[in-house]
């Protein structure tokens, strides 16, 4: 004999209040990431100034803004509490400038191109990342980029601070400008699942080495830099397999 089934009643959804502090709150986080262009613009002073540390100081800071904003948008609710607001379109806006723009200045500036053509290596930079933020597959849905991800500020600091002949700086920068345009995907360390914990404890170990290499410019260790790049090694190499295993998954 079949029983009767007795419907269980609904379970409440957890619910959290809107107090009037919750849409001062999420303006205020859009005014946090909108912090990065007033980094981008005194480190376009300091490039001008000659400044380089100073420069690659503010791009820290740019960084820093920009690894943590999404956090507080997710915690502030800024999508629910402020509709009319595109976050997202003043967060590419701000990559841009710090991320592209900044860096490809101060490599141009320092003498890191060549003389002669470098002002067409830093266009063909400034192009591609054009390309790679408007691209309506620049971050898929399981959290990756697609495409070289506009690091060019990390590049930036590695060039100037290796002191590499320009016209070696020149085929590495056009290299990783082909790269935009290969379709791989890459971890989003922040977001990206996978190794997740691995990922950003590294990450971390990275990040203080990177400003030892900050402080220490223009006479930066060459075993201190040598030995940082094992996380952009690891990044790459991790983003590579991860690509191929969603491949080989999707055929």
């Amino acid at each position: 004999m079949n029983e009767r089934r007795v419907p269980q009643p609904l379970r409440p959804q957890p619910f959290r209040s809107i107090t009037r502090f919750s849409v001062p709150a999420a303006w205020s986080v859009h005014f946090y990431t909108a912090l990065g262009t007033v980094a981008a613009f005194l480190g376009t002073l300091a490039v001008i100034d000659g400044r380089y540390r100073a420069a690659f100081g503010w791009m820290i800071v740019a960084t820093l803004i920009d690894a943590t904003d999404g956090v507080f948008a997710r915690m502030a609710r800024v999508k629910e509490l402020v509709p009319g607001f595109d976050g997202a379109l003043l967060d590419n806006i701000v990559d841009y400038l710090t991320f592209v723009f900044l860096p490809v200045l101060l490599l141009y500036h320092a003498g890191n191109l060549p003389e002669d053509w470098g002002i067409l290596v830093a266009s063909a930079v400034l192009l591609s990342s054009g390309y790679g933020f408007a691209s309506t597959d620049a971050k898929t849905d399981d959290h990756f980029f697609t495409g070289f991800p506009s690091y060019w500020n990390i590049v930036a600091l590695y060039l100037h601070a290796a002191a590499l002949p320009p016209v070696v700086n020149a085929a590495i920068l056009l290299f990783l400008v082909l790269m935009v345009f290969v379709r791989i995907g890459y971890v989003y360390p922040s977001r990206t699942p996978i190794l997740q914990g691995l990922t950003l404890v590294l990450g971390l170990v990275w990040a203080v080495m990177l400003l030892a290499i900050v402080r220490a410019i223009p006479n930066v260790p060459r075993p201190l830099l040598i030995a940082s790049l094992f996380f952009p090694v690891y990044y790459t190499v991790l983003s590579w397999f991860l690509h191929a295993r969603r491949q080989r998954a999707r055929s």
